[in-house]
């Protein structure tokens, strides 16, 4: 069963969604999806491409609903699919005013073992290399999948230059990756995993993290906030999330979530509501 709705919390952004994977591909199911957001306080979402075909559908929900924006992007584990086509294809879509970011791109490791039709780390090196390059050339900012790759995806931002945003999208480095990240001026996103039990470190980790460089995000239909681990997630549940940090950093609820709504707005350029 899916969680129940919180207690509304206003003034919170999901900074990364995929309403396709949480059944919104027509404009009435991105509706209902995000009424319920906004009925908890998430005002706006950014709905993000894994392939190709998420990507049209990311840009389509932008365009059928004010609350939605997009970005487009590879996943790393479909980095094979970046041929001449889709290069011309994402270049057009990352014009759009609609989409915000570039995204989710970067490396990962964890299914080069345990999928075949997972891209290789030097296929995915060449395609994280060219999202890099879109980022700085739209000035939009880069969303980052980082999955058992820190050092190597450090490295390959350092040798390509780092566009002016880099967003760690569900950061799950160490402590030190996190300060890492933070001294080089890079956005830590943090999902629902903040707030599972054995999260420690990764809650370690938001504790450093400053106000003006951190997010909050579902990663949804995936990583439902605790006590609702393992079951449906939506934006709607970002306020669980929202709170965790908030009780975690000391600080009041509202301030925490005029902190994480403000940064979504100003660092993805998107207007107030």
């Amino acid at each position: 069963m899916p969680p129940p709705d919180p207690t509304p919390l206003p003034g919170l952004v999901d900074a990364h969604t995929h309403l396709a994977a949480c059944g919104g591909r027509a404009e009435e199911d991105v509706r209902v999806i995000l009424d319920r957001a906004e009925a908890v306080g998430v005002e706006q979402v950014v709905t993000v491409a894994d392939d190709m075909v998420d990507a049209r559908w990311a840009v389509a929900a932008a365009h059928w609903d004010s609350r939605a924006f997009a970005a487009v992007g590879l996943h790393p584990t479909h980095a094979a699919d970046l041929d001449d086509a889709a290069r011309a294809e994402l270049t057009e879509m990352v014009a759009d005013p609609r989409v915000v970011a570039v995204g989710e791109t970067g490396l990962d490791y964890y299914w080069t073992t345990r999928s075949d039709d997972c891209a290789d780390p030097a296929v995915q090196r060449d395609a994280f290399a060219w999202h890099i390059d879109l980022a700085k050339r739209s000035g939009k900012p880069l969303m980052i999948h980082n999955r058992e790759a820190d050092r190597d995806l450090l490295d390959v931002l350092a040798a390509e230059g780092a566009p002016e945003t880099v967003i760690m999208h569900c950061f799950s480095g160490t402590p030190a990756i996190a300060r890492e990240c933070v001294d080089l001026g890079y956005v830590l996103s943090f999902s629902g995993t903040v707030t599972f039990t054995n999260s420690v470190e990764l809650r370690e980790a938001a504790l450093l993290t400053p106000d003006e460089l951190i997010l909050v995000e579902t990663d949804a239909p995936f990583l439902t906030p605790h006590p609702y681990r393992g079951q449906p997630n939506q934006s709607y549940c970002l306020p669980y999330t929202a709170r965790a940090l908030a009780e975690l950093r000391g600080v009041s609820e509202e301030q925490m979530a005029e902190t994480l709504g403000g940064n979504a707005r100003k660092l993805y350029s998107v207007p107030l509501r």
